[in-house]
């Protein structure tokens, strides 16, 4: 096969980083990958829309697939152009109310989505929650394929530990966040929760971890609050797992996910999880370890078990082989073709 994506992730180009890995062994599985990098202005768009038909003139593609709503798009263009089938991935929960709710802009890509939706050859998701919602909305005329990105089950189950948070934050119970730090992220609900439970015996600590455009806004509302003990930043690492394994509870406040990939790291690593209702979180979490989106009450509550020490561990998740999951991604194409 020769396939087209068409991505805006940056890591698709680095042979070190976990995205860059998936991109050689999707060749090693189906031959010819070539990528097209697309992110930016609507300038930048239109550039990589014109070398796109360069690249689709030179070469005969099988398929191409995108991700983004933009970049599927763009990939819906090109197949009108050149009579190539095409593939939509969705990685974010695009139906539910609180993506809508979050931007203008995101009202605009429900609408372009649908159009795409109904006109795309094969679509794949990261999640059943995904699915549902689009067979909600009447998308039936295709097969639409459940694959979330990879993850190394094993390589996480072995991983050795290098950094221990209780070493780090002795006499503390480490409330873990780790993500981007972004609005959907929904991180200052945990903040305001964290000031109605400072006075429990165990010492609670909310440990934020990761980069992104609200950290600024959530250090004022932690220094407002007087919670400089309680709450402390840290940039993103490496090393994550070894804080998915030394933390005492991992928290997810997410308004929406498409999967949620930390939730299935954090539950391979053994961590004990609480998370709002979304991605994947009802598919490897007891219910009494989910509250609903954006309830306060409920996280204060649960929260406060958590110290107690009443709390249910994950479910184990179902995680395909490596094997299994190229194999899979493969199938989710060749879907493309056969329409």
């Amino acid at each position: 096969m020769r396939i087209l994506m068409i991505s805006g992730d940056p890591g698709v180009l680095d042979s070190a980083s976990n995205a860059g890995k998936r991109m050689e062994w999707y060749r090693e599985m189906l031959g010819e990958v070539d990528i097209l990098l697309c992110r930016g202005n609507i300038f930048s768009f239109i550039d990589k829309f014109l070398m796109a038909l360069g690249m689709t003139w030179q070469k005969k593609y099988t398929a191409i697939t995108a991700q983004d709503i933009e970049h599927a798009f763009l990939a819906w263009l090109l197949s009108r152009l050149r009579g190539v089938p095409w593939q939509m991935q969705i990685h974010t929960d695009i139906f539910s109310p609180y993506f809508a709710e979050q931007s203008f802009k995101n009202r605009i890509r429900i609408l372009l989505a649908k159009f795409l939706l109904s006109r795309a050859d094969g679509v794949r998701v990261v999640s059943e929650r995904i699915k549902s919602s689009l067979t909600a909305c009447g998308i039936s005329h295709v097969a639409i394929t459940v694959l979330p990105i990879f993850v190394d089950a094993e390589y996480i189950r072995l991983y050795t530990i290098k950094t221990d948070l209780h070493k780090k934050y002795p006499e503390r119970f480490i409330i873990l966040m780790a993500s981007r730090i972004t609005k959907e992220k929904n991180i200052a609900m945990a903040v305001e929760v964290i000031k109605e439970v400072t006075t429990h015996p165990r010492d609670p600590l909310l440990l934020i971890v990761g980069e992104g455009a609200e950290a600024a806004h959530l250090a004022r509302l932690t220094k407002g609050l007087a919670l400089e003990r309680n709450v402390r930043f840290e940039p993103f690492t490496d090393d994550l797992i070894s804080y998915f394994k030394t933390c005492d509870l991992f928290l997810l406040a997410s308004n929406y996910e498409g999967c949620g990939m930390t939730l299935i790291e954090a539950s391979l690593a053994g961590a004990k999880i609480i998370s709002t209702d979304v991605g994947i979180a009802s598919e490897i979490l007891p219910p009494e370890n989910i509250i609903p989106v954006g309830d306060k009450l409920a996280l204060s509550a649960k929260i406060f078990n958590a110290l107690e020490g009443n709390i249910s561990p994950a479910l184990e998740p179902k995680i395909q082989t490596k094997e299994e999951y190229l194999r899979l991604y493969k199938e989710s194409l060749e879907i493309c073709l056969k329409k």
